[in-house]
């Protein structure tokens, strides 16, 4: 089975926030041509944190090497890290609900 990009359930909302992280860290280092997009990346990165698809399943889908997958993969989840909460960082609950 190959991997359909449109067929991924995924957040627009989430695609757009990943991919622009991605073009701000691009423009940052100062890269100047990738072999997917911004928006191409964000959809791999993504489809494997959500799917769980295999790297060789991503490198036939997305038509890329193995080592790109895992480099395009790092990248993104280096960008999101931060913005995780951490265990010396209590989670908020919003106002007006308990537990």
């Amino acid at each position: 089975m190959l991997v359909h990009p449109s067929g991924i359930d995924l957040s627009s909302r989430a695609l757009h926030h990943l991919c622009g992280l991605l073009a701000g860290h691009r423009r940052r280092i100062g890269s100047r041509w990738r072999h997917l997009t911004c928006g191409r990346q964000a959809l791999l990165v993504l489809a494997y944190l959500r799917c769980g698809d295999p790297y060789a399943r991503l490198t036939t889908g997305f038509r890329i090497g193995i080592a790109t997958v895992y480099r395009y993969i790092r990248e993104a989840v280096d960008l999101l890290a931060p913005l995780t909460p951490t265990l010396s960082r209590p989670w908020t609950r919003p106002a007006g609900r308990r537990t």
